[in-house]
């Protein structure tokens, strides 16, 4: 069986080193690539792939909301979530959003392919060390320790959309919501999280590796 995929991620040379590596395989076919969850999402609606292998964090509407979007509009095509950080601390909140895969960017091609062939049979795939922290999450009661999960996904969403420098008008245009309504979300925001203003919003993201400050 061949398996039509999609590659989404804002750096044209992951995507492109991805491409090279995904070729060395028979049974999987790149059909496309998107710089944005907001191309992804086009893109399915138009021509639906069986999967789609997605960088979790991006501009715009990011990994998390675009997976969303793809389930609801297709819930058919199976999703890959795919993190640069080593303590990526989303991983329940995609698998909410409807991923079946959760792969770090430092996996060898093996895992990949792995992971590629059991999320086209319908079947889940974790990394190792990312099922290994979901389950110590669970003993340790790790929902009710972490801030983020005070967070409604949309405010999470809104929130990776600050820290990352967009503009109320530009998270505003991305949404489909009033400038007023994230405006309300951002303080919202503040009051859970226990900031003040962006500034500390976003040195509060590096702390929880919510995003990366080398990138």
């Amino acid at each position: 069986m061949m398996i039509s995929l999609l590659l989404v991620d804002d750096h044209a040379l992951f995507r492109s080193g991805m491409r090279s590596v995904l070729d060395g395989a028979e049974d999987i076919d790149v059909v496309a690539e998107a710089a944005s969850g907001e191309e992804a999402v086009e893109y399915v609606r138009n021509t639906p792939p069986d999967l789609v292998l997605m960088d979790v964090n991006m501009p715009g509407i990011g990994g998390i909301e675009a997976t969303r979007k793809i389930v609801h509009v297709n819930p058919d095509i199976g999703v890959i979530a795919v993190t640069a950080l080593s303590g990526d601390p989303f991983p329940n909140q995609l698998l909410d959003a409807g991923a079946r895969g959760y792969l770090s960017k430092g996996c060898d091609a093996e895992e990949l392919f792995e992971a590629i062939r059991a999320v086209a049979q319908g079947r889940h795939y974790l990394s190792t060390e990312v099922a290994q922290k979901l389950a110590l999450g669970r003993f340790a009661k790790q929902s009710e320790a972490s801030p983020l999960n005070k967070l409604s996904p949309r405010e999470l969403q809104v929130m990776l959309m600050i820290v990352k420098g967009q503009s109320n008008q530009a998270i505003s245009d991305a949404l489909f919501l009033s400038p007023k309504t994230i405006s309300t979300y951002r303080h919202r925001l503040y009051d859970k999280l226990g900031v003040e203003n962006d500034v500390e919003l976003t040195h509060f993201a590096i702390r929880h590796n919510i995003i990366d400050p080398s990138s």
